[in-house]
């Protein structure tokens, strides 16, 4: 196609339908983590089976590669979008099946969210491809950030709305009255509900109008031709530099989703309150989508700084997840252990890691370039998903003790760092779009 690099005003309907989905599939998949202990009283849920839902993120991960080479092979993200959208309100659905045996009912909502799982992919890992195909240069970081920050944006949605939707058992009187258990099953099928209308809301307009791509392609990069699947795995596997960058990523990304996923069972221990988790774990998330938007709008600004702002991000967040161990081992170390201490540096490593996550996107296209965006994107997601899921298995067999989990923070965060400094960065499609265009 002629390369006029034009860019059309649709770019933002389409990015926002994209960021809304991600949005809806961030809100169902975390519903459960900010509401366990009400979700244990009115469903009879384990705290096993609470890691379990999590857990399931790990296999989705295995269905990427199904979309990756949908996207790759039609070079469109249409089909793979409104695949994900109807998984999601499959899944939406499915939680919502009124039947009163409860084994039964802890079945459909374990396979919803084995449903919704499958659009994560999706999600997270085509946003750069959506901001190659239809946003210039100097708003393609930007347009990631977006898009895959809105995903996060989802779960701490659900950290604002469970806590305050539905009622913790542990500030009810009469715990074990049967019509203080239906009512907190009640709140929670009005969530569940809700969350249904909306994903089905999004999946109408997304069937309505989600363009393939533009008439035109908005760069010399968009326009290029990409490795086909087989070859983009073997120039992947075969990059070394790549495979330290995404350990850089998949490592502390994949320990902090696992940690951060039941925080509740991590500050029950020091007397921290549902509510509170759920304050901690919204605020981190809002936090670090501000400042990761923010931190991708200044590398459009200032091209060649990626490799610079991970190593700020990275930094922090090894200084805010050791202050929050620390804290924690309050009998050794006779740090102060407030709420303030706790928010602070909990918010703290949320804003670092999750701010990260875009710009690690932009490092990846750029090294592997011409590897098609959801392929290099979707391999690290993966290799996250893999770090989580380990962690979490532990957690099933050593759940009544969480100071070696918080260790795992720090550890992780620090490994990133070393591999980040010892990363030699170049900017492959950069350099493409720049002088070929000249």
């Amino acid at each position: 196609p002629p390369l006029s690099g034009r860019v059309y005003g649709r770019r933002w309907l389409v990015l926002l339908l994209f960021s809304l989905l991600g949005f809806a599939q961030g809100l169902v998949w975390n519903t459960w983590g900010p509401i366990q202990n009400s979700a244990r009283l009115a469903f009879g849920f384990s705290g096993w089976g609470i890691a379990h839902m999590m857990f399931w993120q790990l296999f989705h991960y295995f269905a990427n590669f199904l979309g990756q080479y949908l996207s790759s092979s039609t070079g469109s993200l249409r089909v793979t979008v409104l695949l994900t959208s109807s998984l999601m309100v499959l899944g939406a659905g499915l939680r919502c099946v009124p039947v009163s045996d409860l084994e039964i009912r802890k079945k459909l909502i374990h396979g919803g969210q084995l449903l919704n799982g499958l659009a994560g992919p999706t999600v997270m890992n085509a946003a750069p491809f959506l901001s190659t195909t239809w946003f210039s240069p100097d708003e393609r970081a930007t347009a990631t950030a977006i898009a895959s920050l809105l995903n996060l944006l989802g779960c701490a949605a659900s950290f604002l709305v469970g806590p305050l939707v539905v009622p913790p058992p542990n500030g009810t009187a009469h715990l074990g009255a049967p019509s203080n258990t239906q009512h907190i099953k009640d709140r929670i099928e009005a969530v569940l509900y809700a969350e249904f209308g909306m994903v089905s809301l999004i999946f109408s307009a997304a069937l309505a109008y989600f363009p393939s791509r533009p008439p035109f392609p908005p760069s010399v990069a968009a326009a290029s031709q990409r490795l086909s699947y087989r070859r983009s795995f073997c120039r992947l596997l075969s990059n070394f530099r790549f495979l330290m960058i995404a350990l850089a990523y998949a490592i502390p990304l994949g320990v902090f989703s696992g940690w951060s996923g039941v925080l509740d069972l991590i500050l029950t221990p020091i007397h921290v309150s549902q509510v509170d988790a759920g304050w901690i774990g919204f605020w981190s998330i809002v936090g670090g989508c501000v400042v990761g938007i923010a931190m991708a709008r200044f590398a459009d600004f200032i091209r060649g700084m990626l490799k610079f702002i991970l190593l700020l991000l990275l930094s922090g967040a090894t200084l805010a997840s050791t202050w929050f161990t620390l804290t924690c081992l309050t009998t050794v170390t006779h740090l102060p252990l407030t709420t303030a201490t706790l928010y602070t540096s909990c918010i703290l490593l949320g804003i670092f890691l999750n701010s990260s996550v875009p710009i690690f996107f932009e490092l990846f296209v750029e090294t592997v370039y011409p590897v098609p965006e959801g392929i290099s994107c979707g391999v690290v997601t993966f290799l996250s998903n893999v770090f989580m899921g380990v962690l979490l298995f532990f957690l099933t067999f050593y759940h009544t003790e969480f100071s070696w989990f918080n260790w795992c923070l720090p550890g992780s965060c620090l490994l990133s760092l070393l591999l980040i400094l010892c990363f030699r960065e170049s900017y492959d499609r950069l350099y493409l779009d720049v002088v070929v265009s000249v």
